[in-house]
């Protein structure tokens, strides 16, 4: 039974359309993905600078007790 012009446009309408939505779809998807990825990268750096401030802290204190003793000699 082969299709005359009309069924073939319809087709290939149905086609346009079922492609337009499986490709927003998968945008979606990705954007999901990368908004977990902004997440995990923002709980990473506040990590880092936690480790950071600890390190600052340890170091200044290490500086203050270097200075008292060369003040005391």
């Amino acid at each position: 039974m082969p299709l005359d012009l009309q069924q073939l446009t319809l087709l290939i309408i149905v086609g346009t359309l079922a492609a337009i939505v499986y490709s927003l779809r998968v945008l979606v998807l990705l954007e999901k993905r990368i908004a977990r990825m902004d997440e995990n990268l923002i709980k990473i750096t506040q990590r880092v600078e936690k480790e950071e401030l600890k390190i600052e802290k340890a170091l200044s204190g290490k500086r203050r007790k270097t200075k008292t003793k060369k003040r005391r000699k």
